[in-house]
């Protein structure tokens, strides 16, 4: 530009902001739409860049084929480990949620045909109550954590990421059930039924040997019962975003009476039974404490009659 024109010699300043150079040169409608723009391509980077780091950890990805018992397609394995707040980050990435829906009915159908084969003096009810221990998110979590390792995969949104939540036993317990989802999409029934069978069987033979921790809710409320106090009763609370529902559960012995539990879960009946063992183990706590203390009555009453027969013994031998 010229000297004579310093009115039209704008020189672009080290600190002045791309926006502004991009409006300059384009114009502020242009500016706007190549913004949009590079921040698409910025979201389709972050996508892309989380998804492969499935891809970079091969060899990881293959040690949880070997702890699965199976190997996935790579699209049914990413779907399989997206979690809700990843998919409303990124739109139009599919979650977990369908898979995990499958799964769940995959693990119910053959944990209810093995407890059914292997307890057949067993009753309805008692059978399941096994199964409800053995599918629980306390039971599955643990599979997740311990057998299959996952947590490091779990594709989260950044929120979720930043709050634990590939350590949060709601998601791995989602995680395993997506993971025999996908499994039965790819390989069919047979091979879904060899997964779980690998998966949850040791958990099948603890269940049978765990007494009140079967159905802690009726347990609580026997328990109740034996110790001549009303019925417990529950009070829920809700928090959270949608895709992280946080429940809260009271127990409550009686109306208006006295909170003996409270536990929390992703749904109300987690909340629920988790409010309930915390119950009955104050309830059984409190029953071995007055046991204790009837215990010691008795042992005192016996001996002041001990000192009594002894005495009267001891009088009659002096002829008292």
């Amino acid at each position: 530009m010229s000297a004579a024109n310093p009115g039209n010699d704008h020189r672009l300043g080290a600190n002045e902001a791309p926006p502004a150079i991009i409006s300059m040169f384009l114009g502020d409608q242009l500016a706007d739409i190549l913004r949009e723009v590079v921040a698409g391509i910025v979201e389709a980077l972050d996508l892309a860049l989380r998804v492969l780091r499935i891809a970079f950890l091969s060899s990881a990805v293959l040690e949880l084929f070997s702890a699965l018992g199976v190997t996935i397609s790579p699209d049914l394995l990413i779907q399989a480990l997206t979690h809700r707040s990843f998919s409303h980050e990124h739109p139009g990435t599919s979650n977990y949620e369908r898979l995990e829906f499958l799964g769940d009915a995959v693990l119910e159908l053959v944990s209810t045909e093995t407890l059914f084969t292997l307890h057949p003096d067993m009753t309805e009810g008692q059978l399941a109550k096994m199964r409800a221990k053995a599918v629980s998110e306390e039971a599955l979590s643990a599979i997740a954590r311990d057998k299959l390792h996952v947590g490091p995969f779990i594709l989260l949104g950044h929120g979720e990421a930043e709050s634990g939540g590939a350590e949060k036993s709601s998601i791995l317990c989602d995680i395993v059930e997506s993971l025999i989802g996908a499994t039965f999409i790819q390989h069919g029934i047979d091979e879904a039924r060899r997964v779980v069978h690998h998966l949850v069987d040791d958990t099948l033979a603890e269940v049978a040997t765990e007494g009140p921790a079967l159905d802690w809710k009726t347990s609580l409320t026997v328990k109740a019962h034996e110790m001549g106090l009303p019925d417990p009763h529950y009070q829920t609370s809700v928090a959270g975003p949608e895709y992280a529902l946080e429940f809260t559960a009271r127990a409550i012995l009686g109306d208006g009476g006295e909170v003996i539990g409270v536990g929390t879960g992703s749904s109300k009946r987690k909340a629920q039974l988790a409010a309930a063992e915390m119950g009955w183990k104050a309830l059984d706590s409190r029953k071995g404490e007055m046991g204790g203390k009837q215990n010691g009555k008795t042992h005192k009453s016996h001996h002041r009659s001990h000192r009594k027969s002894n005495g009267g013994t001891q009088d009659a031998a002096q002829g008292k």
